[in-house]
């Protein structure tokens, strides 16, 4: 009977296997499934997942804009450079690591300062230990050499060929050109839609910030088969998808209208200064051709190619420095003008009718108004219009603003017309816009009052009258060409690498300035008395063949006080500012320049000189490059002291 009757654990049994049955079929059936959404639905992504695991898209440097001058001499290019990057969880610190830095050869200090450096990022839970960081920038050709002879030995290291700004001229011109520097996280920012990355330089002054959007072009990138520890290998057709490479765009190249030789030239001539600025333009035009700021620096150490320590040495040197070589002196900085403003307070005063030029009055050293006495550097006995320029009078001009009715208002007015106190518009750097003073102005200044002697200051550019030295220079070109204010240009073309015009820029002119020419030829021939009359502020200063017409100018500063150690440097700041400003030659004139030494003392004995060996020098490169042309009009003078006034 036993035999017969069905066991119960056996039911139980056949309950549970119809369990397990159930639940295997399921688990085949969500595996299907789930091979079905892999294989079919979603295979194009797993395809490129695991296309991604072995492809690697690897960023191409672009080239960026080379800088030349007038003639093509190179101011600013790309040198080529490396860099060393590493991924710090994938580097094995036991046995590749050691392999790295005998390879770099760095000193046990350094070795220690980057190994701390990866230890550091290995233990953050940041997304950095599993990308590329820079870990040395600019490192040796034999590095180089060592490091891709070994490649298969370093996983995880990449050596990255990266162009650096390079040069040449290095401090000559450096504020005109600028420099390059890493973009900061607030930078990034904004400039991430542009396509700029962490890492990335950016030109931070000059014409490397100021066309930054020309010169930078456009990367590329290539895609390259890697293996399980990030090795690239051979191949890859049928792997990777095209387009496999895009090749980088070069930047556009700038020609630029400055001269490199006559660049070299003012720095030449301003080296027994200390500081100041130089502005040589083309009176014809407005191209600047010079353009000079002293104490300088060199833009290839701030440009980053020697490394991070090295530029905040030389931020800390720049702005530690009292003489202030971060400023560009050129366009920057505002200084009162001193006499050479007086041409424009004469064309004030002959435009309205407000006095006779042959009019004399007695320059006995002084003139006493209300109670103080404006002095004048010595006595000129009887002075006209004509002798105040060429002589610099101040008493002449200190009665033009006292009895004569050229008040502030109208001195400013004049000033204005010819570009003073108006912001040129270069678009280089910062730039300052400089002070005409009017009535309204100094009232507003000293809380309501207004004094007389505040015209006085004005007539003789000093007081709150102040002027940059382009300002300046490109007034004194629209004296000299009859009354053409120009736009300032500092960039003549764009180009491309080939050497193919792109664009090119035109002379602009901003205002033809309504003045009479007979009062213009007065003032011009007054400015040619100043140079080549023996009684002339800048007669002493003359160089042979040189023709020249002009005006010095000595500007008082306002005065320091100090003591002890202190005293032996404030003795510097309180010396006045050199000026001298003219154009050459006096007929046909081609070039305005302007010297300004800061602190320089006399502007007859300090700016003149240097004003005139700059003009000498683009006299000799203009006859040196147009060897057929005879004498050019630079240089008509034939001996010390002839020319004929214009």
């Amino acid at each position: 009977m036993s035999l017969v009757v069905q066991r119960s654990d056996v039911s139980e049994f056949r309950r549970r296997f119809r369990w397990i049955a159930l639940g295997m079929a399921l688990l085949f059936l969500g595996l299907i499934l789930r091979l079905f959404q892999l294989q079919l639905l979603e295979s194009d992504e797993s395809k490129a997942i695991a296309r991604e695991n072995i492809v690697r898209r690897v960023t191409l440097a672009t080239t960026r804009g080379i800088i030349r001058d007038r003639n093509g001499k190179v101011l600013a290019e790309s040198r080529p450079s490396y860099n060393l990057y590493v991924v710090p969880e994938r580097i094995d610190m036991q046995n590749v690591w050691p392999k790295l830095v005998d390879y770099l050869g760095v000193g046990v200090d350094e070795r220690a300062r980057l190994e701390a450096l990866l230890t550091s990022i290995r233990a953050s839970d940041g997304p950095r230990k599993s990308q590329q960081i820079l870990l040395k920038e600019d490192i040796s050709r034999d590095a180089v050499a060592t490091l891709r002879t070994h490649d298969a030995e370093l996983p995880a290291v990449d050596v990255v060929p990266v162009p650096v700004r390079s040069y040449p001229y290095e401090e000559v011109g450096a504020h005109v050109l600028g420099y390059m520097a890493e973009v900061d996280a607030e930078k990034l920012s904004q400039l991430r839609s542009a396509g700029y990355v962490e890492g990335d330089r950016v030109g931070a002054m000059g014409i490397e910030r100021a066309w930054e959007s020309y010169l930078r072009g456009t990367r590329g990138w290539e895609k390259v088969l890697v293996d399980a520890k990030g090795r690239r290998r051979p191949g890859g057709e049928g792997i990777i998808e095209d387009p496999r490479r895009v090749d980088p765009i070069p930047g556009r190249d700038l020609r630029l209208t400055l001269d490199a030789e006559i660049q070299r030239a003012i720095e030449k001539a301003m080296r027994g200064e200390l500081a100041g600025g130089v502005a040589l333009v083309d009176v014809r035009t407005g191209r600047i051709l010079g353009l000079y700021s002293k104490p300088s620096y060199d833009p290839n150490a701030l440009s980053g190619g020697s490394g991070k320590q090295v530029i905040r040495d030389a931020f800390r040197r720049l702005y530690s420095d009292p003489l202030k070589p971060a400023l560009d002196k050129t366009i920057a900085g505002a200084y009162p003008p001193g006499s050479t403003f007086k041409p424009f307070t004469a064309l004030a005063a002959l435009e309205k009718g407000l006095i006779d030029p042959r009019a004399s009055t007695q320059c006995r050293g002084a003139l006493t108004f209300g109670k103080r006495t404006f002095r004048c550097t010595h006595v000129h006995g009887s002075t006209d219009l004509h002798k105040g320029i060429a002589e610099s009078c101040n008493v002449y001009f200190y009665r033009l603003a006292s009895e004569l009715g050229v008040g502030m208002d109208v001195i400013a007015e004049m000033g204005q017309r010819f570009g003073l106190g108006t912001r040129t518009g270069l678009g280089v750097n910062a730039e300052a816009q400089g002070r005409m003073p009017t009535r309204a102005w100094m009232t507003l200044r000293n809380k309501g009052q207004f004094r007389l002697g505040f015209g006085l200051n004005a007539a003789i550019g000093q007081g709150a009258t102040t002027v940059t030295v382009l300002q300046l220079a490109l007034a004194y070109a629209a004296l000299a060409n009859g009354g053409t204010l120009y736009q300032p240009q500092i960039v003549r073309a764009v180009e491309t690498s080939a050497g193919t015009v792109v664009q090119e820029f035109a002379p602009r002119v901003r205002r033809q300035i309504d003045v009479s020419p007979e009062n213009l030829s007065r003032v011009q021939k007054a400015l040619f008395a100043g140079v080549n009359s023996e009684a002339g502020t800048a007669y002493k200063a003359r160089v042979l063949g040189v023709d020249m017409a002009g005006k010095t100018g000595t500007a008082q500063v306002s005065h320091k006080l100090a003591r002890g150690a202190e005293a032996e440097r404030v003795w510097y700041f309180n010396r006045e500012h050199a000026w001298f400003a003219g154009y050459s030659p006096t007929r046909s004139p081609e070039v305005a320049v302007v010297v300004l030494v800061e602190h320089g003392g006399a502007g007859g004995k300090h700016a003149a000189p240097i004003a005139f060996e700059v003009v000498r020098a683009y006299q000799e490169l203009m006859r040196e490059r147009s060897p057929r042309a005879g004498v050019t009009a630079a240089g008509r003078a034939p001996s010390k002291g002839q020319g004929s006034a214009p």
